[in-house]
């Protein structure tokens, strides 16, 4: 038989999925394993934006959409960047897709050719690298350093720009750092940006998260110079904990929006007319519950912090949004624990998950092979017995 699609065969799972099965599958054993994996909030989707997917199916709301999305959830969106943000977008400009990941997807897609150069600071969400890869692209890392708070410089950004350079995926808040960049960092990478001629693929999934106090800046706020090569890639998965609804949307210029959408038109079309409809309600609607949760994260995330960075033999920064930790693992690499020789995070992971029964995500495949990512979404309680689990495991 004849090869498989070279490209496809390199690709590889995600990380994330991967440990979040294995967590799953161990659970379902009976196996008592607490898991840190998943990055998707542990609470229910607010009552309100439940009955608007209720009332979609009892009013018959079942059948295609216009794939960009229908209008209603498409002027919502244009609601939520202008109070949220201060953006001016018109529902023309929105495209709405099947998760924030599908919307990342289609605005590639608009944007690179193959041999094209698409620039990733690490770490990194593990998608951006094999989805640069899958449109036969080329992924350039930049590597940002714990000591640089996880934040790229301008002088890092320009020094990786060549010919071939198209675009600059950012990520902010970030998986899996949970670093933020302020406006005055951002300004200085996006007049990188402009001077190079780079789009940038602003995911900012995660921009309602955000604590002590910050103010959190949209990169296409900094000017029209800066917003007419931005495309902002969002959705409700994170701020109000519709993660299997699959909603996530784009807002781009006009010839941009025009082209993901075509595109879109020939993959998957618009997403589920159910899921819509509530989407919109979570846009548009009351936004008291996504605030009581990121209150709820913040008290979680300094309490992680305080505990893991009390434990010898590991570390991590304080993270400034999202809902994760990194674990700086410097000080273990090289050692044995459980009869299990510590070389990077992937065995740190494993031997971890097996002999301390605790899930945490590797960041190999993030770009950062010395770390491993934890989730504080997920209750206090879990977060205290996953914390005395990994005190046990390293003191054994």
């Amino acid at each position: 038989m004849k090869e498989l699609s070279q490209i496809a065969s390199t690709v590889r799972a995600s990380t994330t999925l991967a440990i979040d099965a294995m967590f799953k599958q161990m659970k379902a054993d009976g196996i008592d394993v607490i898991g840190f994996g998943a990055g998707e909030p542990d609470f229910h989707t607010p009552d309100n934006i439940k009955e608007a997917g209720y009332a979609a199916i009892r009013d018959n709301f079942t059948c295609y959409t216009p794939t960009a999305g229908i209008l209603e959830l498409r002027k919502a969106a244009c609601i939520r960047l202008k109070e949220d943000c201060g953006l001016d977008y018109v529902p023309a400009q929105i495209v709405m897709a099947s998760g924030a990941k599908h919307a990342l997807y289609g605005a590639l897609h608009a944007l690179v050719d193959p041999g094209d150069e698409v620039i990733i600071p690490a770490p990194f969400w593990v998608t951006y690298f094999e989805m640069v890869r899958m449109l036969g692209a080329v992924p350039v890392i930049i590597t940002a350093e714990e000591s640089a708070g996880f934040k790229i410089t301008p002088e890092q950004l320009a020094a990786a720009v060549t010919p071939k350079t198209k675009a600059i995926i950012l990520n902010n808040p970030s998986n899996p750092t949970g670093m933020v960049y302020s406006r005055e960092e951002l300004r200085a990478l996006a007049d990188v940006c402009v001077e190079k001629d780079l789009y940038i693929v602003a995911d900012e999934i995660y921009y309602r998260l955000v604590y002590d106090g910050q103010t959190f800046t949209s990169i296409a706020a900094l000017g029209e110079d800066v917003k007419e090569r931005t495309i902002i890639i969002n959705g409700v998965s994170k701020s109000y904990a519709m993660t299997g609804w699959r909603v996530g949307y784009a807002a781009a210029p006009d010839h941009i929006s025009k082209v993901m959408s075509n595109y879109l038109s020939h993959s998957t079309g618009a997403p589920c007319s159910i899921a819509q409809k509530a989407a919109a309600v979570a846009l548009g609607g009351p936004q008291e519950k996504v605030e009581e949760m990121r209150k709820a994260f913040e008290q979680r995330r300094n309490h992680l912090v305080e505990r893991m960075n009390a434990i010898p033999g590991v570390s991590c920064l304080k993270p400034e949004g999202a809902f994760y930790v990194m674990m700086n693992l410097k000080e273990l690499l090289g050692k044995t624990i459980h009869g299990v020789t510590i070389h990077d995070a992937d065995d740190f992971a494993d031997a971890f998950l097996k002999y301390g029964l605790v899930a945490t995500v590797p960041c190999t495949g993030f770009g950062a092979p010395d770390f491993v990512r934890w989730s504080y979404a997920t209750s206090m309680e879990n977060i205290d017995a996953g914390l005395d689990r990994l005190e046990k495991f390293l003191a054994e």
